[in-house]
């Protein structure tokens, strides 16, 4: 009996430390959009918050941000393990974050079956031979899962045009594991430095994405 009871704890000891070493939290997204859109303020955002939530996180470099109206993307991993590497695998992401419509289908094939894409709806037509908007829009909306949001009408509502980063960023963040409240401190950290109004005007613009 002393020996089956000894076995029994052994098995549940095993067990423990399984589920202890299981990763509960892991968000692997994908930021896209155009140069001058503001992708940096939101991996800047995630990232801050992020840190407040004591996860671990990792940021493939930003491409294109010099070059405006140039596409920009980015990889961003957060999980509560350590992470090994900063980009990642076709058909892995949980989330695709983009500011620009046409720019969010550019990284379908890194989307996982069970992935969010969420997207602006406006187009920011950079090429003399930009598709027609419908047929981007028809495009995304053939995704199971997708949600498209008019940022730029709803950042001019809050105050400022520029503020459509945070529009979308507010959309996306039901299907980031993290408290929304997080979100809201990051903004106020980042934006902090240019003053209230621009604080209040951010946060605005990012509750109205969330609401969206």
């Amino acid at each position: 009996m002393n020996a089956f009871r000894q076995l029994q704890n052994a098995e549940r000891l095993k067990l423990l430390k399984k589920i202890l070493k299981k990763t509960i939290m892991k968000s692997d997204i994908i930021l896209s959009g155009v140069g001058g859109q503001g992708i940096l303020s939101i991996a800047a955002i995630i990232g801050l918050a992020a840190i407040e939530n004591n996860l671990f996180l990792k940021q493939s470099e930003v491409h294109g941000m010099s070059q405006r109206g140039g596409d920009v993307q980015s990889h961003l991993r957060l999980s509560d393990k350590p992470v090994s590497s900063d980009l990642i695998p076709y058909g892995k992401a949980d989330l695709i974050i983009s500011v620009e419509p046409m720019e969010s289908l550019r990284y379908l094939p890194w989307l996982s079956k069970t992935g969010w894409l969420v997207t602006n709806s406006t187009p920011f037509i950079n090429i003399p031979d930009y598709p027609p908007i419908e047929e981007i829009l028809n495009e995304i909306r053939k995704i199971k899962n997708h949600k498209i949001v008019d940022a730029d009408a709803l950042a001019k509502d809050a105050g400022s045009s520029r503020a459509g980063n945070m529009v979308i960023l507010g959309t996306a963040s039901p299907y980031i594991d993290m408290p929304f409240s997080s979100l809201e401190d990051s903004v106020r950290k980042l934006f902090g430095k240019k003053g209230d109004e621009i604080v209040k005007i951010n946060l605005k613009a990012l509750k109205a994405g969330r609401n969206a």
